[in-house]
């Protein structure tokens, strides 16, 4: 059948070998998203830094995880187009971003008032370690502007358009597993320098993070009336 152009309309139908190239492309493109959502320096980054030096590369990882389970929630929003939930995003972000910015207040302030464990006595036991998770997971979603990097960087590398929704799982994958890449990478780098504090450089680290998080969350209380 042919339109008004003389063109065809007519749907024709994905073949194996492109719809695995497809496949790929999403995968990788989600993962390029992923990294580049997850590096820039930020309280989470500074979190994770502080509580691998802290409690070993696990705890690091494991901090990455949350993360980069809030990243890909974020990605599949944006992913999906779903439009009602970015709507409400967009217009609940100053209460969001103010809740997130209190809350990093409160963490930079334990964390400055924090005294450190000895190195040789740290065990990363199954209570600390979802306290590590759901904190930068919490952390992460209170950007809720992330979301709107996601349909920037997605428009930005031509895969902002409509696509079958089990192609969209793909890219979100990717962006999971980007996300997550970073973490365990930034985690090593850091684990690889642990043997080298003593707890007077550990207590100095908290005081440094406290500082820096709590820092970060009085911009963002500030910041975020400007959104009003």
């Amino acid at each position: 059948m042919l339109n008004r152009t003389g063109e065809s309309n007519m749907e024709i139908p994905v073949r194996g070998g492109s719809r695995r190239m497809r496949e790929v492309e999403l995968l990788i493109g989600g993962i390029i998203v992923g990294l580049m959502i997850a590096m820039p320096v930020g309280p989470v980054n500074i979190l994770c830094i502080h509580r691998t030096i802290e409690g070993g590369w696990r705890s690091g990882v494991i901090s990455g995880l949350g993360a980069a389970a809030a990243d890909m929630l974020y990605g599949g929003v944006a992913g999906f187009s779903i439009t009602l939930v970015v709507q409400f995003l967009v217009r609940e972000q100053f209460r969001i971003r103010f809740f997130g910015g209190i809350l990093l207040v409160v963490i930079g302030i334990l964390y400055f008032f924090k005294r450190p464990e000895p190195l040789n006595a740290q065990k990363q036991d199954r209570g600390s370690a979802y306290s590590d998770l759901r904190s930068t997971f919490l952390l992460t979603l209170t950007n809720p502007t992330t979301v709107l990097s996601f349909l920037a960087l997605l428009a930005a590398l031509g895969m902002g358009n409509q696509r079958q929704w089990w192609l969209t799982v793909f890219l979100v994958i990717g962006i999971f597993c980007g996300s997550m890449a970073w973490w365990i990478v930034l985690s090593s780098i850091v684990n690889n320098f642990r043997g080298r504090f003593n707890d007077r450089t550990l207590l100095l680290m908290n005081r440094f993070a406290g500082l820096a998080i709590g820092g970060f969350g009085v911009a963002v209380c500030v910041l975020s009336r400007t959104w009003l």
